[in-house]
């Protein structure tokens, strides 16, 4: 992946923190321009899907992370998120299931079964005058 593709950006964190919320920048924006980096169709458009909100108007996926108290935790965590949506954007998706017709003993067994709890249905009810 180029360097000029991915950019990161340090702004402070939301949420509690203390002291440090109003001064320390902990929390990280990844921004991945999606047009310099070279994908192969598929997987681009597998992207697009998995990403979702997360990707501007101009093709820049945005991820931000602020987890972790510190900003080096907070790098590191956003660029594992980045590359776990890259993977499963690489993986191609499972073929269709093809759908098959029943065998004639499976629905032979479907029917017993079914008969067989009907017996045990009816043998719950009043004894019958024999």
């Amino acid at each position: 992946m180029p360097d000029d593709a991915l950019e990161e950006r340090f702004l402070r964190a939301s949420g509690p923190g203390g002291q440090n919320v109003n001064k320390v920048e902990t929390a990280v924006e990844l921004r991945l321009d999606l047009s310099r980096i070279d994908l192969p169709e598929g997987m681009a458009r597998r992207l697009r899907t998995l990403a979702g909100r997360r990707i501007t108007g101009d093709g820049v996926l945005v991820i931000q992370a602020q987890r972790h108290r510190t900003q080096d935790r907070n790098r590191t965590d956003a660029r594992e998120r980045l590359d776990e949506l890259l993977a499963k954007a690489a993986e191609p998706p499972p073929p269709p299931r093809r759908a098959t017709r029943p065998t004639l003993a499976s629905k032979k067994r479907r029917l017993e079964g079914k008969s067989h709890r009907g017996e045990i249905k009816k043998d719950r009810g009043r004894p019958r005058d024999e």
